[in-house]
């Protein structure tokens, strides 16, 4: 650790969620759900400024994103990173 006092799960998130924001933006092709990704993963980085994220809160980003661009295989390596960045976090506690 260097010397942070922040939870190391949302540095992985932060460092997930980057990477696949800059490889997105990267990807020449436009789809039809480019935008919700975009939109989804700047929602993603804005949990991470705040302590922790809500987990469903969490989840449901990924399915969004998962879901605009998961057909784009360019991208599979860096969306699989967020996910496993989200899976850090563990279930939504049951009430």
């Amino acid at each position: 650790m260097t010397g942070s006092d922040e939870d190391p799960r949302i540095t992985e998130l932060r460092t997930a969620v980057s990477r696949l924001r800059r490889e997105l933006a990267a990807h020449p092709a436009e789809f039809p759900d480019r935008a919700i990704a975009e939109d989804e993963l700047a929602a993603l980085a804005a949990m991470t400024m705040g302590g922790i994220p809500e987990i469903p809160r969490l989840r449901r980003s990924l399915l969004l994103i998962a879901g605009a661009i998961g057909s784009v295989s360019a991208l599979s390596h860096g969306l699989a990173g967020v996910r496993q960045a989200v899976d850090l976090f563990g279930e939504t506690p049951r009430t």
